[in-house]
């Protein structure tokens, strides 16, 4: 911030030098004498700013800049924050009342040569109060180092003058420099990268590192936001307050180490500086940094998000309405961008409530509100065991949302929450790579896992266990033993707590012990062995279902270890070992209709239109009945009266009995209870009369729920599966693809639009993704044609990726 900056050479010190000062610096640094311990890092740097302190005001007093001398030293920097690391730059201003300029340059000399010729690394400027108003005010940088200024000797009511003055300045200026302040920030990241996943991380400039601890004292002071914001009662690792302080503590160590001024940590100093903090090893300080950066960089996203919204609004501003709250789930709306507890959550009372939350903002990518997290953290209580199946689900949408679990799970874990959901995560949590090719830290990992395998999850038939075995294929890392099996245990721990059936349980527990069986042995054995295949039949208890579940995690686990390491070669190895050990296994058994309860075919049999309304298993489900006369398009307007209610639909089965169809679903409300069986029954008749326009409201009712720009979109590609059956004329068709409002009844619409006959449906929700099984009718004709008219209208109404954008065309957001 200064005018000049000089470390050594030109003229001797007229009156005496700094040497002292550098002799006294080199024995605080050294230590190790009985009478002159070690001293450890922060005792250091007080030590640091008292003896920078001692010399300035000697010194001062020497040249006469006294408390009414017009003259006053102020400090700003690591020395105006009390933060004095061994060599780092000493900050310096001479501030001076406009006095005589042959006084106030002989002053300056006689300050700054003493210790340019020390060889101490000065930045230095001689300013009225005036002057450096005027810097701070067109230098972005120079404002936030005199935020820091703090008076060292001479006239105090000079220095306060500027201190009070810059911040008063800052405060005032903060609504047209902000957008500055935020650019600043972000060119300094892309720059300097994330301290929490870069091998040799800047400590200072890094995303998570030192200025952004002081850009969050930049917004305090504009008093637009905390500087140490609370992030929740069991946030691990101590908060932000620790965090500065462990980052303080690795960059004294470093400069011990370095013997001069340095940022970046090299990694052949790791494991002194890390022996020297007793931290342990470079692995040890690598997860100590991740956990410190992470908790930085989030409460500087909750800092900087904050403060935009408090921003003081002038002129036309001012006469905008106040945000809209926008439901998103039960207890869970939008406010002002972000996603917020509704004005009658009872986070007390609802356990689950916490998971709504986090998949209300995974799937909006809207952020969740700091205070939210933090009333979830102090009211919430825990999830009983066995979860509800609500809860499950709810982690399902969450897991299913592609990018947006990241920064959702990654909100949750800094603020305590995600601990409270998964006890086991805290031993993977910030845990280093062993091996340079993984680029992310173990839980980031897992979370990349589950991200990538959301746009894989149409390969399934179980998108659900899918989703569950990519968080937890790496949980047994950071234990002692083989992680595959030690994970595998915890899996099934996880697994039961979670409330699965019994079946899936194995099968979480058989994924997470073999996710690397089939890379492993594709790239290692001879394929054209028949042992080779026997082999991993046998260690797969010949289960299809899970030679698919693993296949389909091999890739997203390749895909989010790091670039390259998954590819053609290692693509088409492991497609012909699955294919080879397919052929050795049993099919899978065909999809087969429900059976339908008897005192169900009764009101069949009496004819008319029925609807009944029933609490289900879970807390938030009910079992909703149909029964009508038979006809094309029942099934369409049944699932979108329920729809337009805000019914979502878990699972369903459809049938038929003489001339009536029997449909039964298996629903969850979007919010509050649901409506009067009555009323949808008499919705029911006049969406059959064609008196209720179902498209059209469910369309309008989608464009009014969808955030903005993001469309209804999905993270997977949808996949149709033609199944014959033993009936001349009927296939079954299977459909896995992303929900979307009222997707049942759309198609249902297609299907009937294409004039084909539903004999029987079983639809299945798990999470974010269906997997819905149609047995159809054909009728006459080419068949081939018939089913290419079918896939055509059911991939025109099911949720599809975003089209990417043309080549040479970039997208960014902020």
């Amino acid at each position: 911030m200064g005018s000049g900056s000089r470390e050594a050479g030109g003229a001797k010190a007229p009156n005496g030098g700094a040497a002292g000062l550098v002799q006294a610096r080199k024995q605080l640094l050294e230590g190790g004498m009985p009478r002159n311990p070690r001293l450890d890092a922060e005792s250091v740097r007080l030590a640091l700013v008292d003896l920078y302190e001692l010399w300035l005001t000697n010194k001062g007093a020497e040249l006469g800049i006294t408390t009414d001398s017009g003259l006053s030293v102020v400090a700003v920097g690591g020395l105006g924050r009390r933060e004095m690391l061994p060599y780092s730059d000493l900050d310096l201003v001479l501030l001076h009342d406009d006095g005589a300029s042959a006084r106030v340059a002989e002053v300056a000399d006689q300050l700054w040569y003493p210790l340019w010729d020390a060889h101490i690394k000065l930045d230095h400027s001689v300013r009225t109060v005036a002057q450096a108003l005027q810097v701070a005010d067109n230098d972005m940088i120079a404002a936030l180092g005199m935020l820091e200024a703090r008076h060292i000797v001479g006239d105090e009511e000079l220095s306060n003058l500027l201190i009070s003055g810059v911040r008063r300045q800052w405060r005032n200026g903060i609504r047209r420099r902000f957008d500055e302040l935020v650019g600043q920030a972000e060119a300094r990241w892309q720059r300097s990268g994330a301290i929490a996943h870069r091998a040799e991380p800047d400590l200072k400039n890094g995303r998570g590192g030192l200025r952004d601890i002081q850009l969050l004292d930049a917004l305090a002071i504009a008093q637009l936001t905390d500087a140490m914001p609370g992030l929740g009662p069991d946030v691990p690792g101590g908060g932000l307050k620790q965090a500065h302080r462990r980052l303080l503590d690795v960059r004294t160590e470093l400069h011990r180490v370095a013997g001069r001024g340095r940022d970046q940590l090299r990694a052949q100093d790791a494991d002194e500086i890390g022996a020297a903090l007793r931290i342990g090893d470079r692995f040890d300080l690598a997860r100590t940094l991740s956990d410190s950066a992470r908790t930085v960089s989030y409460s500087v996203e909750v800092g900087l998000r904050t403060a935009a919204n408090a921003l003081p609004r002038r002129g036309l501003a001012k006469l905008r309405r106040m945000p809209v709250r926008r439901p998103l789930d039960e207890g869970v709306v939008e406010h002002a961008g972000e996603v917020v507890l509704a004005r009658d959550a009872r986070p007390q009372r609802d356990p689950g409530l916490t998971l709504r939350v986090a998949a209300a903002s995974a799937q909006t990518g809207l952020p969740m509100s700091a205070t939210t997290l933090a009333q979830l953290g102090e009211q919430a209580p825990e999830l009983r065991e066995p979860w509800p199946k609500d809860a499950l689900n709810d982690l399902l949408v969450l897991l299913g949302a592609g990018r947006g679990v990241i920064s959702a799970i990654e909100a949750l874990d800094r603020t305590g929450l995600w601990g409270r959901l998964l006890p086991e995560w805290g031993a993977v949590r910030d845990l280093p790579p062993r091996d340079a090719v993984h680029t992310w830290t173990v839980d980031r990992h897992l979370m990349e896992t589950v991200a990538y395998a959301s746009a894989l999850s149409t390969r399934v038939a179980r998108p659900d266990l899918l989703a569950l075995g990519a968080l937890l294929h790496d949980i047994g890392k950071g234990r002692q033993g083989d992680h595959s099996i030690v994970g595998a245990d915890l899996a099934t721990q996880i697994g039961n707590r979670l409330g699965l059936w019994p079946s899936d349980v194995r099968t979480l527990s058989a994924m997470v012990r073999h996710h690397l069986l089939l890379p492993d042995t594709a790239t290692r054995r001879d394929l054209s062995d028949p042992e080779t295949v026997r082999a991993v039949s046998e260690a797969l208890d010949g289960d299809p279902q899970l030679l698919e579940l693993l296949h389909t995690l091999a890739e997203a686990d390749s895909l989010a270890t790091g670039p390259g390491v998954w590819g053609e070669w290692k693509a088409s190895l492991i497609g012909d070992l699955v294919r080879r050990c397919r052929a050795m296994m049993a099919g899978d058994e065909l999809p087969s209709p429900a059976e339908v309860a008897p005192e169900l075919l009764v009101k069949a049999a009496a004819g008319g239109v029925h609807v009944e309304l029933t609490q289900g298993e879970g807390k938030f489900t009910h079992v909703v009945t149909v029964i009508a006369p038979d006809a094309p398009g029942l099934l369409s307007d049944a699932a979108g009266v329920l729809a337009l209610h805000s019914l979502r639909v878990l699972s369903a089965s459809v049938g038929v009995h003489g001339d009536s169809a029997i449909d039964t679903f298996v629903v969850t409300p979007k919010f509050g209870d649901p409506p009067d069986a009555g009323l949808l029954r008499q919705e029911l008749i006049r969406a059959i009369a064609g008196d209720l326009d179902l498209p059209g409201v469910l369309a309008k009712r989608e464009r009014e729920t969808t955030v903005a720009d993001r469309g209804p979109y999905a993270q997977a590609e949808p996949r149709l599966l033609w199944s014959p059956t033993a009936t001349e004329g009927q296939v079954i068709l299977e459909l896995r693809a992303e929900d979307r409002i009222g997707l049942l009844s759309r198609l249902a619409a297609a299907l009937a639009g294409c004039g084909v006959n539903v004999r029987w449906a079983k639809v299945v929700t798990m999470g974010s993704a269906v997997v819905d099984s149609f047995c159809l009718d054909l009728g006459q004709g080419d068949d081939q044609q018939r089913r290419e008219a079918v896939e055509k209208a059911v991939l025109q109404v099911v949720p599809r990726p975003a089209p990417k954008p043309p080549e040479g065309n970039s997208a960014s957001s902020v």
